[in-house]
């Protein structure tokens, strides 16, 4: 049987944490590959970006970028510093094992004495005619009213959020800042938010609701111009005119390929350890939309990538791998009830 090639630090995912955390280990010598996946329907490489038409709030990029310019930028620097990219997808891994087992969609299958997990979360979409196009081209559609809410198409324009939990009231809250009016657009006859997100968004003088209602059909073909809408208890149909449309369902992070074997949120996001990128098990760091739930932000995803490189440094450097030559082979991970190591 031919022998895998040991990789010292594999890289899983291609947005702004994979490509942060390359940048970083690159420096450090480690000499990281990355995985940065292909295109699956409305997923492509470089995440949630991907779909982003204008980044205005990225530090250091005071004239905005697009989203999928943005990527591609990180990109070149990361090869810059010699980072290799795999064009594919991590089919499965087994952290069982050490060194860690990854198998690639296509490739051979490689040994890591590191892992960063960095694979992102995708928004749920509502999959009704016209959304993906419109939210593809920029449109008006979009799944994170803080990241675009502010731009010129959304301001002064009546605004709809589509959704009943925490992040609808968030978003719809947000979008009252620039909109001329927000309408929140549930298909129940009560929210599942809390209770006093409830209360501030019931008060918010910008803010109606319109109860039993989802949206059949997005409409516009430049740039949104209204929604379907269908009443869930008598199917009456009926339009709204709005200027921009924010999906706020949830999101789900891309976690199946790991199988379960590392520590998961309720939510189904990787536990990390607080202010670290640490998972359950040693060796094994997460970076960016994978593991936040709450700011799922570009700058916020880059700070994890470096952190998650720096912690992956430091971890190899205690087992002998970094700067000096990397060893045939390292020592075996630290058990999963080290003090300094655990994940809570």
């Amino acid at each position: 049987m031919k022998p895998r090639k040991t990789e010292t630090l594999a890289i899983v995912g291609s947005g702004s944490a994979a490509w942060t955390a390359a940048i970083y280990a690159a420096r450090a010598n480690l000499d990281p590959v990355v995985y940065e996946g292909e295109p699956m329907g409305t997923m492509l490489p470089g995440g949630q970006l991907m779909n982003t038409t204008e980044v205005e709030n990225f530090p250091g990029v005071p004239e905005g970028i697009t989203g999928p310019e943005l990527m591609e930028r990180m990109k070149q620097q990361a090869l810059r510093f010699g980072v290799r990219v795999v064009s594919e997808n991590v089919a499965s891994v087994d952290l069982r094992q050490y060194p860690f087992l990854l198998r690639p969609n296509y490739s051979e299958e490689i040994e890591a004495l590191a892992v960063i997990v960095a694979t992102g979360a995708f928004a749920q979409w509502l999959g009704v005619p016209n959304e993906d196009r419109l939210a593809q081209m920029g449109g008006g559609v979009s799944a994170c009213a803080v990241c675009d809410s502010a731009l010129p198409i959304y301001r002064n324009q009546v605004l709809a959020v589509v959704g009943g939990g925490d992040t609808a009231m968030e978003e719809a809250l947000y979008t009252t800042k620039f909109s001329s009016e927000t309408v929140i657009i549930h298909r129940r006859d009560q929210f599942r938010a809390s209770r006093v997100m409830q209360e501030r968004v019931l008060k918010h003088p910008k803010i109606r609701v319109l109860w039993n209602k989802r949206v059949a059909e997005v409409l516009g073909y430049d740039h949104v111009t209204g929604v379907r809408l269908e009443d869930t208890g008598t199917g009456e149909v009926s339009e709204l005119e709005v200027g921009g449309l924010f999906i706020a369902i949830g999101h789900k992070p891309n976690t199946a390929f790991l199988e379960g074997q590392l520590d998961l949120t309720p939510h189904g996001y990787i536990r990390v350890q607080p202010w670290r990128c640490a998972t359950s098990i040693p060796g094994v760091f997460a970076a960016g939309d994978v593991m936040d739930d709450y700011y799922r932000q570009a700058v916020t995803a880059a700070g994890t990538g470096c952190m998650a490189a720096l912690e992956a440094e430091r971890w190899l450097a205690h087992r002998g791998v970094g700067e000096a030559p990397v060893l045939e082979t390292a020592e075996a991970p630290v058990p999963a009830g080290d003090a300094d190591e655990k994940a809570v």
